[in-house]
């Protein structure tokens, strides 16, 4: 039975501690620590439980060793059944100019309502205005989605969010504002934390305090590009910082103090 060094190798791929690891399985960091160096055996209940978490049947998870595959070959293995990267979901269409340059597709607010249907589309893709920004990497792929709403100051409605694509979605970190594409909700601007590991979906915040976080399952995502810059009309409003405006205040009085005592 392999359970010992494969805990390791799963804990270690999906770059978790120890300590978030028994906590996800309810058992204490020491217990944990066991199960991985081999002075002890996890029960049948755990098992089940572990094999929950990683989505692998009980079978693979107590039979294969972990340790003999090479790391790119175990992430294919590991994602196998679903894939939470996002690498099997889609071939991603691209757009390439006479030059043989990549593109920056626009999705015009008209067109985001079918974006969720013609995404895969090179037809769909191919009407769409096109640009370039000359600042961006030439290795990754980026692009930009009209934004609606409220509920992400300081970016306003009518604002043009550019993105840069996600393959492997494992790799975003919480916090991260992401355009999320999803099967029911459309396009989303929103302010990730993942939890595609442990709950198989993701939390999306607001920035605008009056919206509440939900949670987005992963089989309802298409896709997911992570926030670069956004283009606007508007400028943003500039609220002063208060520590420096109470200082501004203080130097006022006192020169107010100074005048006053010259005058006497």
């Amino acid at each position: 039975m392999n359970i010992g060094i494969n805990l390791k190798v799963l804990r270690k791929h999906f770059g978790n501690s120890q300590e978030e690891m028994a906590k996800l399985l309810n058992l204490t960091r020491s217990t944990y620590s066991g199960y991985e160096n081999g002075v002890a055996e996890p029960s049948i209940h755990t098992i089940v439980e572990i094999s929950k978490k990683y989505d692998l049947s009980i079978d693979t998870l107590l039979k294969e060793d972990f340790s003999k595959i090479p790391e790119n070959d175990l992430a294919v293995f590991l994602h196998k059944e679903y894939d939470w990267s996002g690498k099997k979901i889609r071939i991603l269409c691209q757009t390439i100019s006479q030059e043989n340059e990549e593109l920056i597709e626009l999705i015009p607010e008209k067109a985001s309502a079918g974006y969720t249907r013609g995404y895969a589309d090179p037809e769909y893709l191919k009407v769409l205005p096109t640009f370039q920004l000359p600042f961006l990497s030439k290795q990754k792929k980026y692009r930009t989605f009209p934004i609606k709403g409220d509920s992400m100051p300081p970016v306003t409605e009518g604002s043009y969010v550019v993105a840069e694509y996600i393959e492997n979605w494992l790799s975003i970190r919480n916090q991260c504002p992401c355009i999320i594409v999803s099967k029911n909700e459309g396009i989303l601007f929103k302010i990730v934390d993942n939890h595609l590991q442990d709950k198989k979906g993701i939390e999306l915040h607001s920035t605008n305090p009056k919206y509440p976080p939900f949670f987005l399952e992963a089989e309802n995502i298409l896709e997911i590009w992570k926030f670069v810059n956004y283009i606007s009309a508007d400028l943003p409003s500039v609220k002063p910082d208060e520590e420096n405006l109470i200082e501004t205040i203080h130097q006022i009085r006192n020169e107010l103090s100074e005048i006053k005592n010259r005058l006497k």
